[in-house]
């Protein structure tokens, strides 16, 4: 009767540690999963992270915003001409130069808005290009290595009563869980920056509009900190996930393992936050509002 007794608490405790394996097995997975991806599609270009969307803006911009854009900058262009004449008392010291320095410039405002599109794809270009070079250095590291840790984590649960080992598994299944929901929001947050930036795309020729003149050039100004603000934040997302990675590899498990449990869902919690701060952090950087 004994042996049998022993026999059951044996099984039952080799299921438990199955338990506890496969749910952190899958956690770290799903993880390494969400943080290969931000390092990855950070640096994509918009046409490679979805080429019909892509088009869809393009479209969108050529046919909706264009005109629009036309009609703004024509009531510009004709602000600054009459300012001009009123500057230059009444057009009694108008000279030559005046009126090609006002036709250069009705040159360059066109071309922005002929070009606006490919300006501004440009502008995220440049944060694809500065997202790749960290990535060269950071994303070889963004993979949590768990099978030191798993290793770490199987030689103390061997020393666990039949409870403990009950409220290990538990414990292991509620941090799984909250990591996967947190790893959705990473990836809503992911996703979230690249919508804004086909958003910003979409509507580029009104605020470049406005660029040549002095009173109305701080929406245009404004919108080009944006859209600089939003290309540098691929770089900051793939660095929180850089630190991410390394804090997880650096962790010490100690011989609490509930506690070390708890920590790898406040590291993964805390890569949520920072990511979702990354777009403020950005915005500040180059002034945008």
């Amino acid at each position: 009767m004994e042996k049998l007794l022993e026999t059951i608490i044996e099984y039952i405790r080799d299921f438990l540690m199955g338990v506890c394996i496969d749910n952190l097995t899958s956690m770290f997975d799903y993880v390494n999963e969400r943080a290969g991806e931000i390092a990855s599609n950070a640096g994509q270009t918009l046409g490679s992270f979805n080429s019909g969307i892509l088009d869809l803006v393009r479209n969108l911009s050529n046919n909706v915003m264009v005109p629009i854009a036309g009609l703004i900058l024509t009531y510009v262009l004709v602000y600054e001409l009459i300012s001009m004449v009123v500057e230059k008392n009444h057009g009694n010291e108008f000279s030559t130069g005046d009126f090609f320095k006002y036709f250069f410039k009705m040159v360059i405002a066109v071309e922005l808005v002929s070009h606006t599109l490919d300006i501004t794809l440009a502008f995220f270009d440049v944060g694809q290009y500065i997202v790749n070079k960290a990535s060269s250095v950071i994303s070889s590291n963004t993979a949590i290595d768990a099978s030191s840790t798993m290793n770490m984590l199987v030689n103390g649960m061997q020393d666990m009563e039949l409870s403990e080992l009950f409220l290990l598994a538990l414990e292991t299944l509620i941090v799984s869980f909250f990591t996967k929901i947190l790893s959705v929001i990473i990836t809503t947050i992911m996703y979230g920056r690249m919508i804004e930036i086909y958003l910003y795309v979409s509507v580029s020729p009104v605020p470049f509009s406005t660029l040549t003149n002095r009173e109305w050039g701080t929406i245009g100004t404004n919108y080009i900190r944006g859209a600089l603000a939003l290309a540098f934040q691929g770089f900051f997302m793939t660095l929180c996930v850089g630190i991410y990675a390394v804090l997880i590899r650096n962790m010490t498990i100690s011989s609490d393992l509930h506690m070390s449990l708890f920590s790898i869902l406040a590291y993964t919690l805390v890569l949520a936050i920072s990511l979702y701060h990354t777009g403020s952090l950005s915005k500040s950087l180059f002034n945008a509002h």
